[in-house]
């Protein structure tokens, strides 16, 4: 291994892989159903109290000796950032809101919601694709 090479440097196969053990795991779904197109709510049916086990098995999952892996609250998934209402009016994303979800989560296709971004749509973004993304990216860091 040259000096370059990172010991805990891990493919995006690995990745993934891991992230859906996590994801059967904290939910409880048979491996079949962590598609990378699955959504967590809608096809793996996470609740909103799922959310904080999945991170703190992602970190546990990702984390070395060397380098732990932390999540910070928001950077994953969209806690208390659509309370502002410069971001969310009548149930609706506004533009800034937009804007701001993606320079803080750039893991997320925000395409799936840019023609009709009412609020209840969100959790559609997050899918196990996403998470995947997010793990490589912040791994990448």
């Amino acid at each position: 291994m040259s000096h370059t090479e990172s010991p805990t440097a891990m493919g995006r196969d690995q990745i993934v892989k891991n992230v859906q053990e996590v994801l059967e795991e904290a939910l409880g779904v048979d491996p079949e159903e962590v598609t990378m197109e699955a959504t967590l709510t809608g096809d793996l049916k996470a609740e909103s109290i799922d959310f904080l086990d999945i991170v703190f098995r992602l970190e546990k999952a990702f984390s070395t000796p060397q380098k732990p892996f932390k999540i910070g609250q928001g950077e994953l998934f969209s806690e208390n950032l659509l309370n502002d209402p410069e971001l969310v009016k009548d149930g609706r994303i506004t533009p800034k809101g937009l804007e701001v979800l993606r320079s803080k989560m750039p893991h997320l296709d925000f395409a799936v919601i840019e023609g009709d971004p009412q609020i209840s749509r969100l959790p559609e973004l997050f899918t196990v694709k996403s998470i995947v993304d997010f793990v490589e990216r912040k791994l990448a860091a």
